[in-house]
């Protein structure tokens, strides 16, 4: 049995056979000789992400540090999980604010759909005992008829945090999905935060949703905190930079050149 099925995934090919190649002629003439090549059809010059010879001349030219930075290997399947968890913050911004509009307008008709809610609900009690529901003690009337109880001032505080929380969720979404440092510990905090609340609410009543989410959020956690290095966290933010120095194609190339030189 296969336990790792993308072990032999490549994230480099696939990001290349979507975007096309990154091909850069650095003017150090050293490190252009170990990226170039003459074939039968003419030059090719080796991708900065899959690391493949490209046919045809460089994208772009330049020094070697003012060569665009490409994502690749683990980099590359870091921004994928990244991309997913701010799709997932995304979702999750947009229906709390939703929400939270839904409660403003459901407060400023309150008093015309309690006039609803007492006038129907009688008409439908003799179909839903026929029905065997106890529709007097049905957890979503009960939930109406609290929320129709509700003090203005409650419905406003309640209005004010679910809006706040789906703008800190929309901005982990933009932060996450473009791969800022800063994005990276909003979302880190933020999901922090609410673990507590989220175990809090298991201890009472356990759902399939509540757990998913509990676990999703854990995973963010740590995710986050191993591979980004947050808060210091396995060195910091310059053993992250010289991780991601130390996969970038030109960077090995220039100690491989350098290398017979620090003999």
């Amino acid at each position: 049995m296969n336990l790792r099925p993308l072990r032999h995934f490549s994230w480099s090919l696939r990001s290349c056979g979507i975007r096309g190649h990154v091909t850069y002629k650095p003017d150090e003439q050293d490190l252009a000789e170990r990226l170039h090549t003459e074939t039968a059809v003419g030059e090719a010059w080796r991708c900065l992400r899959c690391e493949d010879f490209v046919p045809g001349p460089p994208h772009g030219s330049g020094p070697a540090e003012d060569a665009p930075i490409v994502l690749k290997d683990k980099a590359l399947k870091d921004a994928v999980i990244l991309r997913l968890l701010a799709a997932e913050r995304l979702v999750r911004g947009i229906l709390l604010v939703a929400l939270a509009y839904g409660i403003y307008r459901f407060d400023g008709a309150k008093d015309s759909l309690q006039q609803v809610f007492a006038e129907y609900l009688p008409r439908l009690q003799p179909l839903a005992e026929r029905a065997g529901i106890d529709l007097q003690n049905a957890g979503p009337v009960k939930l109406i008829e609290e929320a129709l109880k509700a003090q203005h001032s409650t419905l406003k505080l309640v209005i004010l945090g679910v809006a706040a929380y789906g703008a800190l969720q929309l901005l982990e979404a933009v932060g996450l999905w473009s791969m800022q440092r800063w994005g990276e510990y909003v979302a880190m905090v933020g999901t922090s935060a609410l673990i507590p609340l989220e175990v809090y609410e298991l201890l009472h009543t356990v759902t399939p949703f509540k757990i998913a989410a509990l676990v999703l959020n854990l995973f963010a956690v740590f995710y986050l905190l191993w591979t980004k290095r947050l808060f210091g966290f396995r060195g910091g933010k310059e053993a992250f930079e010289a991780e991601r120095h130390g996969m970038s194609l030109l960077e090995v190339e220039r100690a491989a050149v350098d290398a017979p030189r620090s003999r």
